[in-house]
Order: structure tokens, then C-alpha cells, then sequence
């Protein structure tokens, strides 16, 4: 197999099963998994995050997983360049390296080889745009950068105050759309990618136990124990799917089964807008359906890919 400069990329939608695919693959194959999973940077988030247990962390050598504590702040630019720092350390290694993920922005940021401008926060202007926010509401800024760049709005959930600001920050500060200035430049990597589908119906069950299950574990203790450790709830990284219901149940703005329905609903949401990023019709993408028999296609399919290199 010819693996110099080839980067397996596994992409897919919550619990649609990257996990573990990614580490059965990348133990026949000499991989490496390097995450594109924006929550899992955090130390301290992992029941919430569905981070991978210190088993299947043992089963094949994973990155950019508890790198940073919840109150530091990445960007894109800041995950990218450690991406190819790890990359290109893997190939050193002799290894094939594996991105896996469900953060779209990550993964394409990484394949399409974006070269992000090194725009500088302006604070004041950040300021006066999230006090927007608070007159007309998340809905209401969100609605505003619909007008300015729907292409942006598109794969930005309303709900992300944070990105919606940073988004609005960027057009008023360049003049520019938020969504030109990712300019692609050529890619490092000879990208292989590859998407895991389920039927929507099964994705959701699937959902709906992962969630039961992280509450089993005791997500409300690990939210909790954040809190208690001096972490902010208004932090973005605790306002993630997940932690930011379970902080209203504990300062008692919903109960209990409210905080339930209202993650497994946000969720529902979460993936109809991965979507977005990862589309059917992606001429990039390989699909593969979810059954026992995948995880030997998918390495078939790569094993051909690589030796044709």
C-alpha cells in the first residue's frame, strides 16, 4: 500500500458509530486517529462528550483529545495547525493517519486546505454586537447574519451565540462575508473520506440511548463537579448540547425530564445541521451503510484506494 501523504477521513453524524469503526480500521491498518470532534478537546467533559473510554483509547492512538481545560478558547486556526503538526508526525512514524469526526468546519477546514485569515478579536465591536444580541434575541442576531451571509447562517445554529457574534465581527470589521474569507488553498493530503449513514429513524434511537446512557453515568455529577471546580456556566464550551440543559436543571429552570427532552431534541437538531456539512450528493464523500459487514468494506475500499495511489 502506498500511504505517504494519504489521510482516512471517517465523517458522519452523532452516534452514527465513528468510534469505534475508526479504531477497528486503524488497528488493521496502522492508524492513527486524530479527532475532529470540537468537544473533545476538553479535559474534564466525557461523559457528555461521548469521549472514548480509556479502553478504546488504548485500542489505537488517538490526538487532540483532553488538550485543553474548558475556560481556554480554540479557534480554527489554532486546531488546524496542530492537525498538520500531528498529521504529518504520524506519516513520520511510518503510520496512516485517520481524521475522525463530526465537526464539519475541522474536517474541511483540514481537506480543503483553508487558509484562515489571521483576523484579530475586536472586543469593543464584540461587545456591542452581543448587547445586539441581548435587544433583539439569538434568533433575532442569528436572522441578521441570514440577511449578511446565508451561506455562514447556514451552518451555524442559532443557538451558538458565540459563532453567530464572531461571524457578524468578521463582516463588520473586512467588509467581506464570513464565509469568503476560507479561501482554499491546495490540499497538504491526499484526502480518502469516508461517511457512515443510518436511517434516520435508527440514528435517533441511537440518540435516544446514548443520552440515557450518559445520564446513567452521571452526566448531571460531571456537570456538577465543572461547576464546582470554578468553571463558569456561561463558558461556550459549557453551553454544548448537553451541559447547557443540565445547568439550567441545576439552577432549577427546568426539571429533570424537561432538561431530557430538551437534550434529545437540541440533538435531533445538532444532526439535521451536520447534514449540512456532510451532504449526500458530496461527490468527495464515499458512503457506507451502517451493518456488521462495514467496517470490512470500508477497509477494502481504502486498501484499493491506497494501492492505486
Amino acid at each position: 500500500m502506498n500511504t505517504k501523504n494519504s489521510l482516512i477521513v471517517i465523517l458522519g453524524p452523532t452516534a452514527v458509530g465513528k468510534t469505534s469503526t475508526s479504531i477497528a480500521l486503524a488497528k488493521r491498518l496502522h492508524g492513527e486517529i486524530v479527532s475532529a470532534d470540537s468537544r473533545l478537546l476538553y479535559r474534564g467533559m466525557d461523559i457528555g462528550t461521548a469521549k472514548p473510554t480509556p479502553d478504546e483509547l488504548q485500542q489505537a492512538p488517538h490526538h487532540l483529545i483532553d488538550v485543553a481545560e474548558p475556560d481556554e478558547q480554540w479557534n480554527l486556526a489554532i486546531y488546524q495547525r496542530r492537525a498538520y503538526q500531528i498529521i504529518n508526525a504520524i506519516y513520520g512514524r511510518g503510520n496512516l493517519p485517520f481524521l475522525v469526526g463530526g465537526t464539519g468546519q475541522y474536517i474541511r477546514a483540514i481537506i480543503e486546505g483553508w487558509r484562515i485569515p489571521p483576523q484579530r478579536p475586536d472586543y469593543n465591536l464584540r461587545n456591542v454586537i452581543t448587547l445586539w444580541a441581548e435587544e433583539i434575541g439569538e434568533e433575532g442576531l442569528h436572522q441578521r447574519l441570514q440577511t449578511l451571509d446565508s451561506e455562514a447562517a447556514s451552518i451555524i445554529d442559532y443557538r451558538n451565540l458565540r459563532r453567530t457574534v464572531r461571524a457578524l465581527e468578521v463582516i463588520f470589521s473586512t467588509g467581506e462575508r464570513f464565509s469568503e474569507l476560507r479561501k482554499k488553498q491546495t490540499c497538504p493530503y491526499h484526502p480518502i473520506v469516508l461517511g457512515i449513514d443510518r436511517p434516520r429513524e435508527e440514528l435517533y434511537a441511537r440518540i435516544d440511548q446514548r443520552i440515557e446512557a450518559m445520564l446513567d453515568s452521571g452526566l448531571v455529577e460531571e456537570v456538577r463537579n465543572l461547576m464546582n471546580a470554578g468553571f463558569s456556566p456561561d463558558l461556550p464550551t459549557l453551553s454544548a448540547i448537553g451541559y447547557g440543559e443540565v445547568i439550567k436543571y441545576l439552577y432549577g429552570d427546568l426539571s429533570y425530564c424537561e432538561a431530557v427532552a430538551l437534550i434529545k431534541k437540541n440533538t435531533r437538531i445538532f444532526v439535521r445541521r451536520q447534514a449540512n456539512w456532510f451532504k449526500p450528493d458530496d461527490p468527495r464523500i464515499t458512503w457506507f451503510d451502517a451493518s456488521e459487514k462495514m467496517v470490512d468494506e470500508m477497509e477494502e475500499f481504502i486498501r484499493r484506494q491506497l494501492n492505486e495511489l
